[in-house]
């Protein structure tokens, strides 16, 4: 029987598949679709599905990602300002020199001004002598000349000698001596920071910083705070701290640089590093690039611009008024200064006079009383100032000889 069975089971298959058959082509004729066309379709819809799931499902991954790298990044941020905690004094611009008794100021004065006239030409600062008592006030933007007079009018007054020639004699002596400061403000700072290599000119640019201010904050103290700030973050994620540390204590040691030099602090902080031997393209990007002048090509940058920005951003860290009030007083200068004959340029009295020094060989007096004039014309058309501001150019002429 069993051949019977299969040639029945075989004759059902065959109607079951005509029957199939029919259906599709009816189905084909009233949906207008084939059925490769209808399994596309399903296909499309299940993949479209699929991306969509996919894509929330990304979403989520880079909502999460950037969430935890925005807490991973304030704990770096808070770990870097909490293992580093420093100080910072903002200076003023006057300096107060104690006197013994009152009758020093006239001392001081001279005879027909003749000594304060020559202090305060022999180092460009303003001696004020008011009822204050037991205080001659020293006073000027630029904190060398500032220390330098201070300490001058010190040593005057405690010897007892003030004439015109004895205070070029001590004025020379203390400028010889802050410039032993300076250099050994810069070897505190690299021994403090534990950076090796440096040329002793860099030393020397950066124990300039202690003197100078930028905002109020001491800038050699800003770069030690910016250059340990920056080896934390660093370590933090995996860098080499030591080479962040280099970076962020140079970043601006451009402002150490003297203000007739052109171009920004970030661009003539790196000609400087580069000219005395900084061979590491990380150090001089981040010194050029921590503004956002040029763009970062290492890690090192950013890092530098966020330890700045902590260092400089913590409140009562920086003061804007003053910084303003010195670029000023620096363009002030500039000016004078960019005139044939000019050796030195001192702004005095809170910016409302700027003092010319010039060459006596090379500039008559009816050259002086012209270069006045045009320095005068030059700050008022380039400088926005309140009242007026005087020129006095200074010609001095000596005759010196030798008796035998």
């Amino acid at each position: 029987h069993a051949p019977y069975f299969l040639e029945i089971l075989e004759k059902e298959k065959m109607a079951f598949e005509s029957e199939r058959n029919t259906l599709r082509v009816r189905l084909d004729e009233v949906s207008g679709m084939s059925s490769d066309q209808a399994k596309e379709i399903i296909l499309e819809e299940v993949r479209h599905d699929a991306e969509h799931e996919a894509n929330d499902l990304m979403q989520k991954i880079v909502d999460e990602a950037t969430e935890n790298a925005r807490g991973k990044s304030r704990e770096i941020t808070l770990q870097a300002i909490q293992r580093y905690a420093a100080e910072h004094v903002a200076e003023s611009t006057v300096r107060s020199v104690r006197i013994p008794s009152d009758d020093m100021k006239g001392r001081v004065i001279g005879r027909e001004g003749r000594n304060i006239r020559a202090l305060e030409q022999a180092t460009g600062v303003d001696i004020l002598i008011d009822d204050t008592p037991g205080i001659i006030s020293v006073s000027c933007f630029d904190p060398i000349r500032r220390a330098i007079a201070g300490k001058a009018l010190e040593k005057l007054v405690s010897d007892g000698r003030v004439h015109p020639s004895r205070i070029e004699e001590v004025v020379e002596n203390i400028k010889s001596e802050v410039q032993e400061k300076i250099v050994q403000k810069g070897n505190d700072a690299v021994m403090e920071t534990n950076i090796r290599g440096l040329h002793p000119k860099i030393v020397e640019a950066a124990g300039k910083m202690h003197f100078r201010t930028s905002y109020g904050q001491n800038i050699l103290r800003h770069s030690v705070e910016v250059a340990y700030l920056c080896q934390v973050i660093a370590d933090e994620l995996g860098l080499d701290g030591e080479l962040a540390r280099r970076c962020g204590f140079l970043h601006d040691i451009g402002k150490a640089m003297d203000h007739d030099i052109d171009g920004s602090h970030p661009q003539i902080g790196m000609d400087f590093c580069r000219k005395f031997g900084e061979k590491s393209e990380a150090v001089l990007n981040a010194i050029a690039g921590h503004h956002g002048d040029i763009p970062a090509t290492t890690p090192y940058t950013p890092i530098v611009m966020a330890a700045d920005a902590i260092s400089s951003a913590r409140p009562g860290a920086r003061r804007e008024s003053m910084e303003m009030y010195v670029k000023r007083l620096e363009q002030l200068e500039a000016l004078a200064k960019e005139q044939k004959g000019v050796s030195e340029s001192y702004a005095i009295q809170a910016g409302r006079e700027v003092r010319v020094i010039v060459d006596a060989k090379s500039i008559s007096d009816g050259e002086a009383y012209a270069m006045s004039k045009r320095i005068a014309a030059r700050i008022e058309e380039e400088m926005t100032f309140p009242g007026e501001i005087k020129v006095t150019v200074l010609r001095e002429v000596r005759a010196e000889a030798i008796a035998h």
